[in-house]
């Protein structure tokens, strides 16, 4: 089958795969006003369809795969996935992410069958602020999978959503837990995504502005774009060594200076809806193509290129939306991190 390429160039070699849109959190960077209705479970797809759409996607040319959530743990079933990925696609570059606090006894098995990195979602090492933030008192549980992950030798990134006036002064623990933890922590700007989204730009915490606050506490050594697998490892992160530090802090800036010309990833929804794009409401629905007896790999591939030549550029629908508005319809939990 022929790789994957989009009218712009770009080459797609990552998926993003949400298996479910629940989740035990209520994250207020991931909800919205609006009310949450759950996707019904017949109109979630199998573990064997989201496999197959897995192996179209490797066959053209995606060695990437990202399971995402919701929280991927609070679907039943979802070691016995991980472990039919792995041994269906060997070479597969097959990631996690997750809240963490459901982790700790899954730990185990992602050493075993060679999961290549987990990305936690860790807003703050405050309790009080992850109460505030995620709805739960739950940041125990997460620390502790923390700790796992790093004593079973498994690559973890943290994923932190800076917020001015939510975490925003708690960078004296961002920067002591990247210098002496081996992992990658990584700010990512809020995004406006959903109906009725919480953002504001009283809340919006720029990433240059997270950077500046970082590095006058930690001297900040930039890792060079054409090192050896930085692109790979950093994905649309600009990524600092801490001098004398044992980890990396990095800084995502969807908004303040975006990364699109660059992207080489598509996202699938655990109902089966293709994106070609986050900021894009344009879904290609996949659910019933999948479940058609006579429906063919080879012409789920062909849907999958005609629905990547088409494939914007998110910047131009950013500048596009009106002051404050979201940039797209559907709320982060139901896309998929």
């Amino acid at each position: 089958m022929r790789a994957l390429h989009d009218g712009h160039g770009r080459s797609v070699r990552y998926l993003r795969l949400s298996v479910t849109d629940r989740c035990n959190l209520r994250c207020l960077y991931c909800r919205s006003n609006a009310r949450q209705r759950f996707i019904p479970h017949a109109q979630v797809l199998r573990y064997e369809e989201m496999a197959r759409m897995v192996g179209i996607a490797a066959a053209l040319g995606i060695g990437k795969v990202r399971l995402t959530g919701g929280e991927p743990f609070v679907r039943k079933g979802c070691d016995d996935f991980l472990v039919m990925l792995r041994q269906r696609f060997p070479g597969l570059d097959l990631r996690v992410t997750t809240n963490g606090t459901l982790l700790a006894p899954h730990i185990p098995l992602l050493r075993r069958i060679g999961i290549n990195a987990v990305n936690l979602s860790l807003d703050t090492f405050d309790r009080a602020t992850f109460a505030r933030i995620t709805g739960r008192d739950m940041l125990p549980a997460v620390l502790k999978a923390l700790d796992g992950l790093l004593a079973a030798g498994i690559r973890v990134k943290i994923n932190v959503v800076a917020m001015r006036g939510v975490n925003g002064g708690q960078m004296d623990d961002f920067v002591h837990a990247a210098r002496n933890m081996p992992l990658d922590l990584r700010f990512i700007e809020f995004m406006p995504m959903g109906d009725g989204t919480l953002w504001s730009s009283e809340i919006f915490w720029a990433a240059g502005e997270v950077r500046a606050e970082a590095a006058r506490r930690a001297r900040l050594i930039p890792v060079k774009a054409d090192a050896p697998g930085a692109e790979a490892e950093s994905g649309p992160a600009r990524m600092y060594r801490i001098e004398g530090g044992l980890g990396r802090l990095g800084f995502i800036a969807p908004l303040s200076n975006h990364f699109c010309l660059a992207c080489n990833r598509l996202r699938l929804t655990s109902e089966g809806a293709l994106r070609t794009c986050l900021f894009a409401d344009r879904e290609y629905r996949l659910r019933g193509l999948l479940r058609h007896p006579r429906m063919t790999d080879e012409a789920l591939a062909t849907v999958m290129r005609r629905a990547c030549a088409g494939k914007p550029v998110g910047a131009e629908l950013l500048r596009a939306r009106r002051a404050g508005a979201a940039v797209a319809a559907r709320q982060m939990v139901g896309i998929g991190g």
